[in-house]
């Protein structure tokens, strides 16, 4: 088996020592090829070589970002082989790892590392779900509005020299909050055949549960929506104190379904337009993508083999 490891050096609990370790690891069972990534869109591009150089298996020793990146430079290429692209695997090295959190995934390197190895003893995988924003994939979620402040300015920070922590996260998530608490509505949400929905603050689109982790707390949009489903949205239509209150103590709950007048919430859904009255920030896994006016976003079926 061939498998390149994609590691980034500047993510939150990665370590010359972990890769070195992982290295090893993974090269007693595979041919492995070690990239460490040196500029923005380098783990892109190893994604995009490992499917045109017919490797088998893709690692990412990483964040969520580096984990996005890899996963839309895999599918913006052309397959070396009529079997497809390579399969992915994730050991976790961000702050959240959310991707590796929904696929169940150990939080602990060492650990993930052995549990991939058992899992490429037994080939051992599966089939995944991806969505996409105006054809850029993601894994887990998306957003339009206040979720997307909230990614930039944690962005800001980090390039200022802050460490990302969820302290940090959270004090961002207020101050975006405290910024928007007046500002009119500007989106509108377009799904199949319903009515359009008006009035709508911020958006934001899962493709699994949990939508995120605060610190190592799950926080559910979407407790319906997984990889073998469609996606999902869940829409503020209310930035008053108390409806965002309700709402937040909705999603830190593990079973609930957040429900409420103040809120738009559908799941399973194949494809939805996010129309705004003027451009507002879009992320996807944790990854800005400027300023848009209007998002189409749709559900992939079965676009991704992970090894896990």
């Amino acid at each position: 088996m061939r498998a390149v490891l994609v590691v980034n050096p500047e993510a939150t609990s990665t370590s010359s020592a972990g890769r070195d370790v992982l290295a090893y690891a993974l090269a007693d069972a595979t041919e492995l090829e070690l990239v460490e990534t040196r500029y923005r869109g380098h783990a892109a591009d190893t994604g995009s070589r490992a499917t045109r150089e017919d490797f088998d298996l893709v690692v990412v020793h990483g964040g969520d970002g580096t984990v996005n990146e890899v996963v839309n430079g895999m599918l913006r290429a052309e397959p070396a082989r009529a079997e497809g692209r390579p399969s992915l695997s994730v050991i976790p090295g961000g702050s959240a790892n959310v991707f590796a959190g929904a696929l169940g995934i150990p939080r602990d390197p060492l650990e993930a590392a052995h549990r991939l190895l058992h899992a490429v003893e037994e080939r051992r995988g599966r089939w995944l779900g991806l969505g996409r924003a105006n054809g850029r994939w993601f894994t887990f979620n998306a957003g339009v509005g206040l979720d997307a402040d909230v990614v930039a300015e944690v962005e800001r920070l980090r390039d200022s020299g802050r460490r990302v922590t969820p302290w940090l996260y959270s004090r961002a998530a207020m101050a975006c909050y405290l910024s928007s608490i007046h500002r009119e509505p500007l989106l509108t949400v377009h799904i199949d055949d319903e009515d359009p929905v008006v009035g709508v603050h911020a958006a934001m689109i899962s493709n699994a549960d949990p939508w995120t982790y605060l610190g190592r707390r799950a926080v559910h949009t979407n407790p319906e929506t997984s990889f073998d489903t469609g996606i999902g949205i869940f829409a503020l239509r209310s930035m008053l104190p108390h409806a965002v209150s309700r709402h937040v103590v909705q999603m830190l709950r593990d079973r609930a379904k957040p429900h409420g007048k103040t809120l738009f919430r559908r799941a399973n859904t194949g494809h939805l337009r996010v129309v705004c009255r003027e451009p507002l920030r879009v992320q996807v896994d944790g990854d800005s993508l400027g300023e848009l006016s209007t998002i189409d976003f749709e559900s992939v079926p079965n676009a991704l083999h992970v090894v896990e």
